[in-house]
């Protein structure tokens, strides 16, 4: 009795054992088929370098890519007046990337003309400081400012190649601009560069000070 319960007690004890061991098997080989499945299906450790495109037309750029098993898509346009237009500045992933077939590739294309932009709220709306920073951050070039008689440091116009400018004209980004400035001081000369020590020479009887623009008088009439 004693030797058959004790073999019943080794058959269960290896029946157990097998299970476990069956069950450790199966995870194991589960998760190598789920990780094997993962490579191929996304073609682990597989890609195409991305070639350099820069000062490629696009249709060179679109031929070389189609050869490579990717595409091209323009995604946005500059102006660099040194490179030819149609020509391509810049592309994202970047040349050397790694990427797998059928990618899209973005390019951003040289365009024939310069971008136009139009003028800011800024005319008798704004400080010099002011509309230099908005003109400036837009990517406008200014030249030394031209001095009017006004309240000073105060925008009283934009000027472009001798044109005075309104509010929304829109302007060729590589064209400078002009601002006219107030200085502050009455009889000023337009056209002028001149410091607040040159208004000065001369003692204080030669000028008035603006204080700001009146709603009914634009100017300080000097008796």
């Amino acid at each position: 009795m004693e030797q058959v319960l004790e073999f019943f007690k080794k058959l269960i004890r290896n029946y157990v054992f097998l299970n476990v061991m069956a069950m450790i098997i199966l995870i194991v080989l589960i998760f190598v088929g789920v990780q094997y499945g993962l490579n191929s299906y996304t073609r682990h450790g597989e890609g195409i370098a991305v070639p350099d495109l820069q000062s490629m037309t696009y249709t060179q750029a679109k031929m070389l890519l189609e050869q490579k098993g990717m595409s091209i898509m323009v995604g946005d346009s500059g102006h660099n007046k040194k490179m030819p237009a149609d020509c391509i500045l810049a592309q994202i992933p970047k040349a050397g990337s790694h990427v797998k077939t059928g990618r899209i590739i973005y390019v951003t294309i040289n365009s024939p003309a310069s971008p136009e932009f139009p003028i800011p709220d800024i005319i008798d709306n704004s400080s010099s400081r002011e509309a230099t920073a908005k003109l400036t951050a837009m990517g406008f070039r200014l030249l030394e400012p031209e001095y009017v008689t006004g309240e000073k440091d105060w925008v009283y116009g934009v000027v472009s190649r001798g044109r005075k400018l309104s509010v929304g004209d829109r302007v060729p980004i590589d064209i400078p601009l002009r601002l006219q400035i107030g200085t502050g001081y009455e009889g000023a000369a337009n056209n002028s560069s001149l410091s607040d020590a040159d208004f000065m020479v001369g003692g204080d009887d030669n000028f008035v000070e603006v204080s700001g623009p009146d709603a009914t008088d634009d100017f300080i009439e000097i008796e």
